[in-house]
């Protein structure tokens, strides 16, 4: 598979550019590319810029709605109901994050649910802002969008790739983050697979005869060829976690489920989210969590290290690492390359206007 390493300042103007051209804000186009080149810088390319052509499709089919701001729709206090609107994820859970941090720091804790926002992104992003605040914040995130995994004990897909996200902050440490899908894989590193034609690990993909695959193409058949699925990890407790999403996510903040009857977009994704933040200032142990995080942590980093293993991480450092490593250019492969080439042109066409092809910048 080939790739283009692309400037990381010029790839971050070249989104922003785009989402101008589309009428976006100045505002809500900076947050959105902010975002997805974060995601990337991150490690986290499934989440990054390569989302960019299904937000125009999004965009061009009026599923995705420009502009839009985050609306409280209930109030009490420390709780919250905030409705996105169809908007832009990225700029509208920003606003709703900032309302739970604000009453965080008021009531010490504030539980949030986020409805009808559009995809909304990597979710350690919003845990990031959090901490970045001081605050501990529990994510549950549904995904509405053509069902993806199998319950556990099934064969057929019933659920998209719920995320399940926690940001710790440590004083005068970098933070525990800990972000993952409860599918074996995240949806977008199907994708990335797919457009690298690269397999799949082992035991985290069925065919649509549901029998155990590698192949990324299963869950993007040719059109009229029935659809594999991903598994959920750890089979039963991911599924559960999963199924926990979905309720906290979306039944409980009133967004919409997974299910035939909610699933009219072509090709939006659409988000819930019920985020539980508060301030750990409050328990009044901020002195001994310092202490006995530094003491547990090396106390785990203290293991024997496995035959194949250089050493032991905690939930974070990747991401961490990765920001360092990419901080002046990010590898993107071909087929993504055209695909945003494919999508500013499709902006230009639509506009009269857009940034030049993403190609140009390598």
């Amino acid at each position: 598979m080939d790739y283009l390493n692309l400037p990381t300042a010029a790839l971050h103007q070249w989104a922003i550019d785009l989402f101008l051209a589309m009428g976006s804000s100045q505002r809500e186009a900076m947050l959105t590319a902010d975002h997805l080149v974060g995601a990337n810088l991150a490690g986290h390319d499934s989440h990054g810029i390569g989302m960019v052509p299904r937000y125009v499709l999004s965009w061009q089919v009026g599923e995705l709605q420009l502009n839009q701001h985050a609306t409280i729709v209930q109030d009490s206090g420390s709780m919250l109901t905030v409705d996105g609107g169809r908007g832009m994820g990225q700029a509208v859970t920003q606003e709703a994050m900032a309302l739970a941090i604000e009453r965080a720091a008021a009531h010490g804790v504030c539980v949030m649910g986020l409805r009808h926002a559009h995809h909304l992104g990597r979710v350690g992003h919003w845990a990031e802002q959090a901490v970045a605040a001081g605050m501990v914040s529990v994510h549950f995130v549904n995904a509405v969008s053509f069902p993806v995994v199998a319950p556990h004990g099934g064969s057929e897909a019933r659920i998209v790739t719920n995320p399940f996200t926690v940001g710790i902050p440590v004083p005068g440490q970098a933070p525990i983050l800990l972000d993952f899908a409860t599918s074996a894989i995240a949806m977008g590193k199907v994708r990335v697979a797919h457009n690298k034609k690269l397999p799949l690990p082992p035991n985290s993909v069925l065919d649509n005869q549901g029998r155990p695959s590698q192949d990324p193409g299963v869950i993007f058949p040719a059109p009229g060829t029935a659809r594999g699925a991903l598994l959920p990890f750890a089979g039963h407790k991911g599924y559960a976690l999963a199924m926990v999403c979905e309720l906290l996510g979306a039944a409980l903040t009133g967004g919409e489920t997974t299910r035939p009857a909610n699933l009219k977009m072509q090709h939006g994704i659409w988000n819930n989210m019920l985020a539980i933040v508060f301030d750990p200032a409050r328990l009044g142990t901020a002195d001994l969590f310092s202490a006995e995080v530094q003491e547990y942590v090396d106390w785990v980093r203290s293991a024997r290290l496995a035959e194949g293993s250089e050493e032991i991480l905690l939930p974070g450092e990747p991401e961490q690492r990765s920001r360092q490593a990419r901080r002046e250019s990010i590898p993107v492969d071909s087929e993504t390359v055209a695909q945003l080439d494919e999508a500013a042109l499709r902006v230009r066409q639509a506009q009269g206007t857009a940034p030049g092809p993403a190609s140009a910048l390598a």
